[in-house]
C-alpha cells in the first residue's frame, strides 16, 4: 500500500512541491523569524514556472542560469524605479530583452516568464528592504530548489520516465480495446474514427515526451535507465502494431456474419488491453512483471483465419496480435531503435539573437505579447492610483499560456478558484486560531492543492488563495483588507490576458493548418521514398515512421484546438476533418508498410519505382493544392494508371493503391477548403463594428 501511495504520480509531485515550499516557513517559525521563512518560499514559484524541476543532464547549468536571470530580474527592476524610470518603461524592456530565451530552446522559453515573475515579486519587496536582499533572497531560493530537487531525484532517479511510461502504456491500452470495440462501426469513419484519434494523438504527445526525456536525460547511455529504456522500445513496438488497420469494413462486416471472430477479436484485444495496464502499474510501482501468454486466444483467432483464408480480416489480426503477444510475454522489442534520433535542437546565443532579430520570430512575438500586456496593466494600475500593481501583473503572468484555448480555460479556473478562495477566506479569518494551528492547516491546504493542481487547476486555485491570504494575515495582520482589491485585481488581469491573447499578434492554430498539413505532407513523401526505395535500415525506417507520426500529430493538435477558437468557419473545419482523417489512414498504411518492409520485400525494384513516381505525383499535386487558392485546372496529366501489371495483388500494394486512393480524395478535399479558411482578423472586425452598431 504504502508502494502505491508514494510512487504514484500525483502523490509523488504534491510531495516534492509541498516540501521544497513550506520546509524554510518552518525552519523560520522554529528559528523565530517567519517572515522571512514565508518570504523565501516565493522563489519555488519562479523556479516551476522556469521548469528547474525538470530532470536534465545540465541540471546545475539550468539552475546557475535561471538564479542569475531571477537576481537580474530583480535589481533591474528595483534600480530603475530608484532612477525614476517609469513602471511600464521597465516592464517593456524587460519582456523584450528577456524573449531571447524563446529562439534557444523550449526549455530555456520557459525562463522570460519566470524571470518577469520575479520582477513582480520585487515590487511587493521594494522599499521594504535594502536593494540587495531581494537578488540575495532569489539566489538563495534557487539554490534551496535545486539542491532539494536534486536530492529527490536522487532518492527516486528514475520515477519521472517511469509516470510518463505508466501513462503510455496506460494510452496504448485505452486506444487497443477502443480500436477494436468499433469493429462493426467503422463503416462509418465519421463516427468511430474521432474518439481513434483523439486516442493516437495521446499516445504519440507520450512518445514524443518519451523522447524529450531520453534526450534531456541522456538515459541511452545511463545503465541506471536500461530497464526502461526496454520498456520504451517495446511501447514503440506495441504502438507500431496496435496503430495499423486495415480499413476493409466490407470484409470486417462480412467475417463477422460469417464466424465468430467478432467476439474472438475483441477477446484478443482486451487481453492485450488488461496486460498492458499490469505493465503500466508494474513499471510505475518499481514491480517485476509475472509470466504472460495468450495462446488459447491466438489459437482461436488462428482457427478463424484458417476458415475463411479468402477473407484478409483474420490474417491480418492474427499477424498482428501475434507480434504483439510475442512483445509483452518476452518483454524485449523486436529490434533495437536509436532512440537519440529524435533529439531537441538546442541553438546557441548569439545564432538565437540573430532569429530573434526578424519580424517571423514567434519568440518575439511572444515577448512583445508579454510587454504589451504589462506595460498596459501597470500603466492602468498607475492611472488608478493602485497601490499594490503587482497582483495585477502576477495574475496576467499566470493565466498567459501558449494558445487560445489554453488560455481561455485557465482564466476562467483562474477566476472562479480566487473567488472561490477569497470567499473561504473572509469566512475563516474571524476565527482567530493559534499561529501554530494556521500554519499547520496551511501546509495540509498546499498539500492537498498541489495532489489537484496538474488535473484540476480551478480547485487548486482555491486552495492557494487561501494561503495567499493567511500568508499576508501572518505578515502584516491585514488579510481581511487584501479580499476585495485582489479580487478586483485578478478579473483585471484575468481581462488583459485574454484581450492580450486575441488581439496581440495571436497565433491562430487554423492558421497553422495549411502549413502544418503541408510538413505532413512531406512526411510522407519522405517515408514513401524509403519504404519503395533501397532503404533497408531498421533504425532508418523506424525514425521516418516516428515523424510520420509527429507530423500527423501536429497536424490533428492544430485542428482540434482550432475547433475552440472565435470565429471559425465551421464548413471549412468539417472539411479540414475529413482531410485530417484521410491522412490518418495514410499514417497507418505507412505503419504497416515499415513493418512488412521490415521483415520482407514483396515489390520488385522496378514495380517499386513506378508505385514511387505515383505517389510522389499524387503528393506534389496535394501540396500544389494547399499553396495555390486559385480555381483547379481540372486536369489530371499527372495521374498515373492504377494498374501496372496483371497478376495478384501483395499485401504492399494494396496499402500504396489505397494511398494513392486518399490522396485523390485529399486534393478534391483541398479544392474545395482552402478558399474558404477562416480570417480571424477580418471576423474580429466584423464582430467590433457589430458591438458598437
Amino acid at each position: 500500500m504504502w508502494r502505491r501511495i508514494i510512487y504514484h504520480p500525483e502523490v509523488n509531485y504534491a510531495l516534492r512541491q509541498t516540501l521544497v515550499l513550506c520546509l524554510p516557513v518552518a525552519i523560520g517559525w522554529m528559528l523565530g523569524n517567519l517572515q522571512n521563512g514565508l518570504l523565501f518560499s516565493l522563489v519555488p514559484a519562479c523556479c516551476n514556472n522556469a521548469g528547474l524541476d525538470t530532470p536534465h543532464k545540465r541540471f546545475f547549468k539550468r539552475l546557475i542560469v535561471g538564479g542569475c536571470l531571477f537576481a537580474f530580474s530583480s535589481f533591474l527592476i528595483q534600480y530603475a524605479g530608484a532612477e525614476a524610470v517609469p513602471l511600464p518603461v521597465i516592464l517593456l524592456v524587460m519582456a523584450l530583452l528577456l524573449g531571447v530565451t524563446g529562439e534557444i530552446s523550449p526549455l530555456h522559453a520557459r525562463l522570460l516568464p519566470a524571470s518577469l515573475i520575479a520582477a513582480i515579486f520585487t515590487l511587493s519587496l521594494a522599499g521594504r528592504m535594502p536593494m540587495w536582499q531581494p537578488p540575495l533572497l532569489f539566489i538563495l531560493g534557487t539554490v534551496w530548489y535545486g539542491a532539494f530537487n536534486w536530492f529527490w531525484f536522487w532518492l527516486w532517479k528514475e520515477q519521472p520516465m517511469r509516470e510518463t511510461l505508466s501513462l503510455l502504456y496506460h494510452e496504448l491500452a485505452d486506444y487497443c480495446e477502443a480500436k477494436y470495440s468499433l469493429l462493426t462501426q467503422l463503416t462509418d469513419p465519421q463516427t468511430a474514427l474521432p474518439p481513434l484519434l483523439v486516442r493516437q494523438q495521446k499516445a504519440v504527445d507520450l512518445i514524443n515526451t518519451c523522447y524529450q526525456q531520453m534526450h534531456m536525460l541522456a538515459a541511452s547511455r545511463d545503465s541506471h535507465y536500461q530497464r526502461l529504456t526496454r520498456a520504451f522500445q517495446v511501447a514503440l513496438d506495441l504502438q507500431e502494431h496496435i496503430a495499423v488497420s486495415l480499413h476493409q469494413p466490407e470484409e470486417v462486416q462480412k467475417l463477422v456474419e460469417q464466424s465468430h471472430a467478432e467476439a474472438v477479436i475483441r477477446w484478443n484485444a482486451q487481453t492485450i488491453a488488461t496486460r498492458l495496464r499490469v505493465l503500466a502499474d508494474d513499471i510505475l510501482y518499481h514491480r517485476f512483471p509475472e509470466r504472460f501468454t495468450m495462446e488459447k486466444q491466438l489459437q482461436a483467432l488462428e482457427k478463424i483465419s484458417r476458415q475463411h483464408p479468402d477473407n484478409p480480416v483474420g490474417n491480418f489480426c492474427y499477424y498482428h496480435f501475434s507480434r504483439i503477444a510475442r512483445v509483452l510475454r518476452t518483454q524485449h522489442p523486436l529490434y533495437r531503435r536509436d532512440l537519440m534520433a529524435d533529439r531537441q535542437r538546442r541553438l546557441p546565443l548569439f545564432p538565437a539573437l540573430k532569429s530573434y532579430l526578424s519580424l517571423k520570430s514567434s519568440a518575439l512575438r511572444t515577448a512583445a505579447r508579454f510587454a504589451v500586456m504589462l506595460t498596459f496593466a501597470s500603466s492602468l494600475a498607475l492611472f488608478f492610483n493602485l497601490p499594490k500593481p503587482y497582483w495585477i501583473l502576477m495574475t496576467v503572468m499566470f493565466v498567459s499560456l501558449n494558445g487560445y484555448s489554453a488560455t481561455r480555460v485557465r482564466i476562467q479556473h483562474r477566476a472562479l478558484g480566487t473567488l472561490a478562495g477569497l470567499a473561504i477566506a473572509a469566512a475563516t479569518l474571524g476565527l482567530h486560531a493559534p499561529e501554530s494551528w494556521v500554519l499547520l492547516v496551511m501546509l495540509l491546504i498546499t498539500l492537498v492543492s498541489y495532489l489537484f493542481i496538474r488535473k484540476f487547476y480551478g480547485w487548486a486555485t482555491v486552495g492557494f488563495t487561501v494561503t495567499a491570504v493567511y500568508t499576508l494575515q501572518l505578515l502584516s495582520l491585514n488579510g481581511a483588507q487584501f479580499l476585495l482589491p485582489r479580487l478586483m485585481d485578478t478579473l483585471m488581469g484575468c481581462l488583459i490576458a485574454f484581450g492580450g491573447m486575441i488581439w496581440l499578434w495571436p497565433q491562430w492554430q487554423s492558421g497553422l493548418m495549411r502549413q502544418n498539413a503541408h510538413d505532413a505532407l512531406e512526411t510522407y513523401q519522405e517515408a514513401l521514398q524509403k519504404l519503395l526505395g533501397s532503404e533497408q535500415d531498421a533504425e532508418k525506417l523506424a525514425y521516418q515512421r516516428m515523424r510520420v507520426n509527429q507530423a500527423h500529430n501536429a497536424l490533428f493538435n492544430s485542428l482540434h484546438q482550432a475547433m475552440q477558437e472565435p470565429g471559425f468557419n465551421s464548413r471549412y473545419l468539417a472539411d479540414m476533418q475529413l482531410w485530417v482523417t484521410h491522412s490518418q489512414f495514410i499514417v497507418e498504411h505507412i505503419n504497416a508498410m515499415t513493418i512488412l518492409a521490415r521483415e520482407h520485400t514483396m515489390l520488385t525494384p522496378t514495380l517499386a519505382e513506378r508505385y514511387l513516381q505515383s505517389c510522389e505525383i499524387a503528393l506534389q499535386r496535394c501540396q500544389q493544392r494547399l499553396e495555390y487558392d486559385g480555381p483547379d485546372s481540372g486536369s489530371n496529366v499527372l495521374d498515373a494508371p492504377e494498374d501496372f501489371h496483371q497478376g495478384p495483388v501483395t499485401i504492399m500494394e494494396r496499402h500504396v493503391k489505397r494511398i494513392l486512393g486518399h490522396l485523390s480524395v485529399m486534393h478534391t478535399i483541398s479544392s474545395l477548403t482552402w478558399s474558404q479558411r477562416p480570417h480571424h482578423g477580418r471576423w474580429l472586425s466584423r464582430r467590433l463594428r457589430k458591438s458598437k452598431t
